[in-house]
């Protein structure tokens, strides 16, 4: 059965269909879900809230674009559901951002070490960092997701930025003296 059988299907309440639309794509969006929540347990119920909301509204989805793309934004929207309006994020003045960037020496990073640095960031800072360096999203378009400024996201980044520089020169060292 092609995809857009399916989605008319679902569109019917079928719930083979909705089961054989989890079967796809329930593994990509877990992934975004984990990248957004604070550990696998929330990244599940995000999961789940965010099927129950694409299934409640999939009769709004008209087919012009890419139906994982409209199931994608969907379960961000739910992952950062949870940290909209509730202080996670400070304001601040634009004046007080610094630019950061995260230099890799000889890409002696481990990918299982940089994603759980991530991952152990504070929710304000992990939040952004995932939606701008991973996402591609901008700063007026995460600030529009968090109901944040743009000044706001901007200080985050870089506050993420730092703290990922600073584990990852301490992640280094500690490479280069067990080398010596």
């Amino acid at each position: 059965m092609s995809l857009d059988q399916l989605i008319e299907k679902c569109k019917k309440h079928d719930t083979k269909a909705q089961s054989d639309i989890y079967k796809l794509f329930s593994g990509k969006l877990f992934a975004l879900c984990l990248k957004y929540s604070r550990n696998k347990a929330e990244a599940e119920d995000n999961l789940q809230d965010a099927f129950v909301t694409i299934f409640n509204k999939i009769s709004q989805y008209k087919s012009r674009g890419s139906f994982e793309g409209w199931l994608k934004r969907i379960a961000v929207n739910t992952a950062l559901q949870c940290y909209r309006n509730k202080g996670v994020f400070e304001i601040v003045n634009e004046e007080q951002i610094e630019d950061v960037s995260i230099e890799v020496e000889n890409d002696t990073i481990d990918l299982n070490f940089l994603l759980v640095s991530i991952q152990e960031l504070p929710d304000r800072y992990r939040l952004v960092f995932n939606l701008y360096a991973l996402d591609g999203y901008t700063h007026k378009e995460i600030g529009e997701l968090l109901n944040i400024s743009t000044g706001t996201t901007k200080s985050n980044l870089s506050r993420a930025r730092m703290i990922l520089r600073e584990k990852v020169n301490n992640y280094q060292a500690k490479l280069s003296s067990q080398s010596l």
